[in-house]
């Protein structure tokens, strides 16, 4: 399976959102992205930035689905914003019909997804936010598979941000 990886520095929430809404500029229909990281650490503010990407709109408040678990918006074609931490497997996923979604017309954005990576499939992109300062943050965008591997070369052509 085809893998590539770029790391990011940013020194601010807005430069992390600017990051995640040029990385939602280009996803679009039957993307899967993981979101993971400690708490506090980005995960829904990168979230917002890649449904604004996808041209939810700017009114649309975009939230962490902790207590809901999935969140529906709005854009380009639809995004499915999922929230992993208070589940504890693929059972507790099997109300949702998360598969229909994985293999749908939407762009599925998955907080925690390191609690069940199961559930997302065997190709994906995934987004690691580390804290490496009070604002900054390290971020690690990996592809696997040929359409993430894709992905993950065009944002490493993207200018204005800091590569490590």
């Amino acid at each position: 399976m085809e893998r590539s990886r770029i790391t990011v520095s940013t020194r601010s929430p807005e430069e992390t959102l600017r990051l995640a809404v040029k990385l939602g500029k280009r996803c679009g229909p039957g993307d899967v992205i993981s979101l993971t990281g400690e708490l506090g650490s980005g995960k829904t503010l990168f979230a917002k930035g890649l449904a604004r990407g996808l041209d939810v709109p700017k009114d649309e408040p975009v939230v962490s689905p902790s207590f809901t678990l999935l969140n529906e918006y709005a854009g380009r074609c639809p995004v499915y914003h999922f929230d992993f931490y208070r589940l504890d497997g693929v059972q507790d996923l099997e109300n949702l019909g998360i598969d229909e979604y994985i293999s749908g017309e939407g762009v599925v954005m998955v907080e925690w997804a390191e609690r069940i990576p199961e559930a997302l499939g065997t190709e994906r992109l995934e987004i690691h936010l580390e804290y490496a300062g009070e604002n900054e943050r390290t971020i690690i965008i990996s592809g696997i598979g040929r359409r993430y591997t894709e992905l993950v070369g065009m944002m490493r052509q993207e200018s204005g941000f800091n590569f490590l």
